[in-house]
């Protein structure tokens, strides 16, 4: 990886738990099934036996990459921020468009990112542009539906 992966202590503990169920729970209880399944006979016409397979596959697979994440994040607490007046990881900002709509955003990692929910992620388009940014700081957005300007409105983060 080129860049360092920050995550929030929340969106660790969140890939850690994932994790966890799935190497602690769904693969061995997959593994008994697909067992069973084999002890069956003809494994080339086995649904349970061929589907086990595959979903052991998928389970291995995201196992890994949450692997690699994990190994690769570093944790930074939001409440630990020096610096509470300019826009840096863990920052909770509200902004304004130039038709004073207002949004607010949370910069979390990538991987713990939900547009839907107001978490956006740190390499995001958005956050590169208002990172640094103090309240009443404009910053230009290169979005691929055209640019648009954001006034930084409140800057928050969580108490120490």
């Amino acid at each position: 990886m080129d860049r360092p992966n920050y995550i929030t202590p929340t969106g660790y503990a969140a890939l850690r738990t994932e994790y966890e169920a799935l190497f602690g729970t769904e693969r061995p209880a997959l593994v008994e099934v697909i067992s069973w399944a084999a002890g069956n006979g003809d494994r080339s016409e086995n649904g349970d036996y061929i589907y086990g397979r595959k979903k052991l596959r998928e389970i291995d697979r995201r196992l890994g990459w949450l692997s690699k994440r994990m190994k690769a994040a570093k944790v930074v607490d939001p409440a630990a921020q020096p610096d509470r007046a300019k826009i840096w990881f863990g920052a909770t900002v509200t902004i304004a468009d130039e038709d004073d709509h207002h949004r607010t955003l949370s910069l979390v990692g990538d991987d713990e990112a939900d547009a839907g929910a107001g978490r956006v992620g740190w390499n995001s388009p958005i956050a590169r542009a208002l990172r640094g940014a103090a309240v009443g700081d404009v910053r230009r957005v290169e979005l691929p539906a055209g640019a648009i300007e954001y006034e930084v409105m409140t800057i928050d983060y969580p108490p120490v």
